[in-house]
């Protein structure tokens, strides 16, 4: 068995920049700015009552997850993916948090399955306290794709799905998570995946972590053909 890996995104904020990217970055992926939309300078600075100065700097570490595109002469927007780009995010996602998912079945002891469990427990309850219509995870440790990308123990495989794609792919995880049918839909397949991870059988946690990612896929699809 591989010993323990231990990945983050990163330190809490500690600047002025490093609050309004998080605040803003927030808010693009719950959809408070919309994709396509212009970045209004003079109404964030008054709204997060920050200065330009370190609001331009986070709209920067923004441009470098990818969130918002900076064009000459025009200015900064959120940025908003076509279907064939979003289709691509999903394709490497299967693809790729399967291998996370088979790696994690080999390496999970069974803390790490039961501290799955735990976290699924807290879905819960917010699946029900939402009577059943949304399933949005806050990142990091509190993601349940994450916690599976961390348990791979493969270190390249966290900085590719938990890096540039991470916050790209959880802006479009949100949208699913509010059809009316994906909710209960997901959080069951979130335990079978458990389930299978639990056993060390990491052929069927790798397929099944496929087919989850395939059907957000395609409840994504159906809602964006609308």
């Amino acid at each position: 068995m591989k010993a323990k890996a231990e990945f983050s995104l990163g330190t809490k904020p500690s600047t002025l920049a490093d609050g309004v990217f998080d605040r803003i970055r927030t808010a693009i992926i719950e959809g408070e700015l919309e994709p396509g939309s212009k970045i209004n300078e003079p109404q964030l600075s008054k709204q997060y009552g920050i200065s330009r100065g370190p609001l331009r700097e986070a709209i920067r570490r923004l441009e470098g997850c990818k969130l918002v595109e900076i064009k000459p002469n025009i200015g900064a927007n959120i940025v908003s993916l076509n279907i064939s780009q979003i289709i691509e995010i999903y394709e490497i996602r299967e693809s790729l948090e399967g291998l996370a998912c088979r790696l994690a079945a080999t390496n999970a002891i069974p803390d790490d399955c039961f501290r799955l469990r735990e976290l699924l427990t807290q879905h819960e309850k917010q699946i029900q306290s939402e009577n059943g219509r949304i399933y949005y995870q806050r990142e990091g440790d509190l993601d349940f794709h994450f916690q599976i990308v961390q348990l791979s123990g493969n270190g390249r495989l966290f900085d590719i799905l938990c890096g540039e794609l991470y916050h790209l792919q959880r802006l479009y995880r949100v949208q699913t998570a509010s059809e009316p049918s994906r909710p209960i839909q997901a959080f069951k397949e979130h335990h079978q995946i458990v389930d299978a991870i639990e056993t060390n059988d990491s052929e069927l946690a790798e397929l099944l972590m496929k087919r989850h990612i395939s059907s957000a896929k395609s409840t994504l699809l159906d809602q964006l053909n609308q």
